[in-house]
């Protein structure tokens, strides 16, 4: 028995992207393939070995870490004092430093390899060349606008009843951003 209402149409369900569609499969893949390696390592050498390997890339991997923290923040420090934001040319690395420690921390042969991989100054170089490129060109390929026209647009768009649509207009005071006085506490 009908009412004589119209049955709701949903919305077809969004593709999932390739990365969400992929990734599970990539990292079983990458798990079965360190296991595999080391039980081969194992076999050739001695399960003893594969220990050391590992116990000696987990303790490797904390000092690169703790360094790369150092360093980042004494740079951040430095940049405090004088003023100013930290110069990319002294903290450019020790993003990729700190993930090449998380790697050798990770047990497992391939990670180790590619956690020194990353601790090799071309190399980090080149692979922070092409993340920063990567993220220009989908950083470009983004609507125009900011993140807070996104919000508004999202807002105007789909109304929930508890917003109140509306702009915000900001006078500029002659005499630019001085300040003008001091102001009362935030508190109730």
């Amino acid at each position: 028995m009908t009412t004589g209402t119209p049955t709701p149409t949903y919305p077809a369900r969004p593709r999932r992207s390739r990365l969400r569609t992929f990734l599970p499969l990539g990292l079983a893949a990458w798990l079965v393939l360190e296991i595999w390696l080391l039980t081969v390592v194992a076999g050739a050498a001695s399960g003893f070995a594969v220990f050391l390997l590992l116990v000696a890339g987990f303790v490797l991997g904390s000092v690169v870490i703790k360094r790369a923290g150092r360093r980042a923040f004494q740079n951040l420090n430095e940049a405090l004092q004088r003023g100013g934001a930290p110069s990319s040319s002294g903290s450019g690395g020790n993003g990729l430093m700190m993930l090449g420690g998380l790697l050798l921390m990770i047990p497992g042969l391939l990670s180790d390899v590619v956690g020194l991989l990353l601790l090799i100054p071309p190399v980090q170089k080149a692979v922070g060349r092409y993340a920063e490129r990567t993220f220009d060109r989908r950083i470009r390929a983004a609507a125009p606008g900011t993140l807070g026209d996104a919000f508004q647009r999202a807002r105007m768009q789909r109304p929930d009843g508890k917003v109140v649509q509306g702009e915000v207009i900001v006078r500029e005071e002659p005499g630019g951003d001085a300040p003008q006085g001091p102001r009362p506490p935030l508190t109730r």
